[in-house]
Order: C-alpha cells, then structure tokens, then sequence
C-alpha cells in the first residue's frame, strides 16, 4: 500500500476511499507495477495478482466497470462485472465502487450521512456529456448534502485540446472560458479540475476537495495514456464500513 492515497476532505468516519498509483504491484515493462486493467495488453495472470493485493485492502472485490466514456451509471450491487457504464453508486455497506484512470479525472462522491457514495469516471467526452451530473442525480441526494473528491487526472499544464473541445464546453457554460488557456499553436490547454469543480457547483455540491495532481508530469507515480499509449490503470476506489 505504500505510495497509495488516502483521499484527505471531511468525508463522514463510515466512508473510506483509496486510490492506487503504480507501485505496489508485479505487472512488468511500460505496466510497471501496479496495473489494475485487464483491456491494455498486461498479462492477465499480473493483473489478478494485482488485484489480489488490492483486494487484501478492501471489504469486497470492487466492481469493475467496462468504461467507456459515457454517462451511464450502476448500481453497485444490481451491477455484473464488466457492466458498461462510467460511473458506479451504492447504499450498500461494504460494496466497493471503483474506477480505472491513466488521465481521465476519477470523482469520488458521498453525503454527509455516509449512507451512499458514488465512484465515476471523468475524462473530456464523459465530463462534456454530463457523467458528473448523472452520478450526483444517481445518489438520490440533495446536491448541498455531498461532498466530492477529484483524485489523479492530467494536468492544466499537459492537457492540449483542440477548438473543439474548448467549443463544447463553452457551449454548455461560458464559465467554462476560465478552463482554458490559448496555446500558440492554435490548440488549448484544459483544466479538468476546473471543468469539473464548475460543474458540480453548478449542481449545487459546493464542497468540492483533492485535485492539483498531474498523472501525465509524474511518470513515477501514475501512469497516463496520453504520456505512454501503452500503459496500466490506476483504481480510485470508495465504500462504506
């Protein structure tokens, strides 16, 4: 567990979270170590060893999604393995939701009560398309009653975009103009954090915690797609004791 993050936000003493970087595990070459996907080329027999040390942390094995840059969200416990979907919620005690990132912004939920939390996952596409308001619209709760936690994604200062992406964004909040700053190629750099927090203020889930990471500058500690192509995942993982 060495190396791996314990989200730091005022989340009730019931709700843990955790988030895995890449140490800690046995995959080899460009998934060094801790590779927690099954789909990027790692042999399978690494993964499920390192699944298996992630599972010694947890209450229960996690849910893992098939992820696909989309808006749907699960149920945990009505959800099969491999459900297609971006975002997971549960009420359930010991019901582990989790997400894979290499770049893409992982949202933590829960409410004050700790009675449910939600894991969702937030690259572009997913944030332009709304994953973030189906997940706080999936927990059934007041927005002002949640907190969110935003873990590992690629940083304001990595992340170029084109015209287009900054296009879509602006067409759903001119607030979202903040987010972007003009490079001299023609391109944009994007901040997810900001997107984000934007969006779940707009929400009304005002409590908004983490970011100021960068996977794509730290290549020691997390992997990131954009950086390598071929690479593993990190789980940002949520549930309740």
């Amino acid at each position: 567990m060495t190396d791996w993050i314990t989200p730091e936000w005022p989340a009730p003493a019931s709700v843990r979270a955790l988030v895995t970087t890449r140490a800690g595990g046995v995959s080899a070459g460009p998934y060094s170590s801790m590779n927690l996907a099954t789909h990027v080329g790692d042999d399978p027999a690494a993964v499920a060893e390192n699944r298996r040390r992630l599972r010694a942390h947890l209450p229960a094995e996690p849910l893992w999604l098939s992820q696909v840059h989309g808006v749907a969200v699960v149920r945990a416990e009505d959800a099969a393995e491999g459900a297609e979907a971006d975002a997971a919620f549960t009420r359930r005690t010991g019901k582990v939701c989790a997400v894979l990132t290499a770049d893409c912004l992982p949202v933590l939920l829960c409410n004050d009560a700790g009675t449910v939390v939600c894991a969702a996952h937030a690259g572009w596409r997913g944030l332009a398309g709304g994953v973030i308001e189906s997940a706080v619209r999936a927990t059934n709760e007041p927005p002002a009653r949640l907190l969110a936690w935003l873990g590992p994604a690629i940083g304001p200062q990595a992340f170029e975009v084109g015209a287009e992406v900054r296009e879509t964004f602006l067409a759903h909040a001119p607030e979202a103009a903040t987010a972007f700053a003009a490079r001299e190629n023609g391109k944009w750099l994007a901040d997810l954090y900001r997107l984000a927090g934007q969006r779940l203020k707009a929400l009304g889930v005002a409590r908004v915690f983490g970011g100021g990471f960068c996977a794509f500058s730290d290549a020691e500690r997390f992997y990131s797609f954009r950086r390598e192509k071929a690479t593993g995942r990190m789980a940002s993982l949520i549930w309740m004791e």
